[in-house]
């Protein structure tokens, strides 16, 4: 974790009530992978007026082309991708078992142990369900230590919405909580990635002129990051930057002993990744956002390696290889219910993707990796 020293340039776009208003839409969306429809809606009304190029490809993922401006006639502008995930982790309806009844499936990872009792939504028209379990005071003493598994969790939605009604196998679902402000902090169902979406909308309005901004609102992230890897194929960028959240593991340990696996803190800006399961980060874009953080004065830490990826995993390996960072807001409490992020960090890794793109040019590539 780093402190900050220096003076943030006055110049650098904030994040208002405007933009909180736009994360709030979509936090409250319902876009499980393979199902993006309702985020991708939101991006297109909010990119399209901004970009050069706009195309939605075979998978669904939204590619945004924004050109910047030649300011010599022998400087080549450098092709940046930015790339941020639509999709939520949620659940399929996978089988209707009357009376509105039904067996589901979890799309993407969540552990199951903390799913009996929530509220959820289904379906293209957010029909209100629950995720039902027997009560406590009904189970034996000698089950209460043992965790539901998925197969004994039913969605109940209600007489009248199965069986030819509104809910059919194959939709899709994911909870019901709302995004929330919550004094220094924000809290929604999926911060994981509409944070990350709502920066990259941000950066498409606020394009810096010195590059090419290839925007990529990516699909299907939460079951193997396989709508980047085609975004990446298409756009063939010079470099890769990917937005996303990655869990604040920074809570005492449950046993009362320090915590030294936090992964990242929330509060200490924005998580610079060095590597994570998928990606081995280029380490010129490491040192490159490192130096721009600590000039600008914006708080930075570095993630703690270990599992985890985002669509940098995909990335970097397309065509002849792709130099590759994440930079990730810190989140509590990813891939559940509810998540919780800083709005501060929020702004600051705004600020830091910001001004480093601002910054960019062809010389940090071309030291030595």
């Amino acid at each position: 974790m780093k402190t900050k020293r220096g003076a943030i340039s006055k110049d650098l776009p904030k994040l208002r009530s405007a933009e909180i208003q736009l994360l709030e839409r979509l936090c409250n969306a319902i876009s499980v992978s393979g199902d993006e429809g309702e985020v991708r809606e939101i991006v297109l009304e909010q990119v399209k007026p901004y970009a050069d190029e706009v195309k939605i490809d075979a998978l669904g993922n939204v590619l945004v082309t924004r050109k910047g401006i030649t300011r010599r006639s022998d400087t080549r502008r450098l092709r940046v991708m930015l790339a941020a995930h639509m999709d939520e982790v949620g659940f399929m309806i996978v089988n209707d078992e009357g009376e509105g009844i039904f067996r589901f499936g979890v799309v993407g990872e969540i552990d199951s142990r903390q799913l009996p009792g929530h509220a959820v939504k289904v379906g293209s028209d957010h029909i209100p369900a629950v995720i039902g379990a027997k009560p406590v005071h009904l189970v034996e003493e000698s089950d209460l230590k043992h965790v539901f598994p998925l197969d004994d969790l039913r969605i109940d939605a209600g007489p009248g919405n199965g069986k030819g009604g509104k809910i059919k196998v194959g939709d899709w679902a994911t909870f019901a909580i709302r995004f929330k402000r919550i004094g220094p902090s924000l809290r929604a169902k999926a911060l994981d990635d509409r944070v990350g979406v709502a920066s990259l909308i941000e950066l498409v309005k606020h394009a810096p002129a010195n590059i090419d901004l290839l925007a990529a609102f990516t699909v299907q992230e939460e079951v193997g990051l396989r709508g980047a890897g085609v975004a990446a194929y298409a756009f063939d960028p010079d470099m890769a930057i990917v937005l996303d959240c990655t869990p604040a593991n920074d809570l005492p340990d449950w046993h009362g002993e320090e915590n030294i696996q936090y992964n990242t803190h929330l509060g200490a800006g924005p998580a610079i990744y060095i590597a994570d399961r998928a990606t081995l980060s280029d380490p010129r874009l490491v040192r490159f956002f490192i130096e721009t953080a600590e000039v600008q004065g914006i708080p930075y830490q570095l993630r703690q390696p270990g599992g985890g990826g985002t669509d940098a995993g995909a990335i970097h390996r397309r065509r002849i290889g792709i130099p590759s960072i994440s930079i990730s807001v810190p989140t509590r409490y990813p891939h559940t219910a509810a998540s919780i992020a800083r709005f501060s960090d929020w702004q600051n890794t705004f600020s830091l993707v910001y001004t480093a793109l601002s910054k960019l040019t062809s010389e940090v590539l071309a030291g030595e990796r």
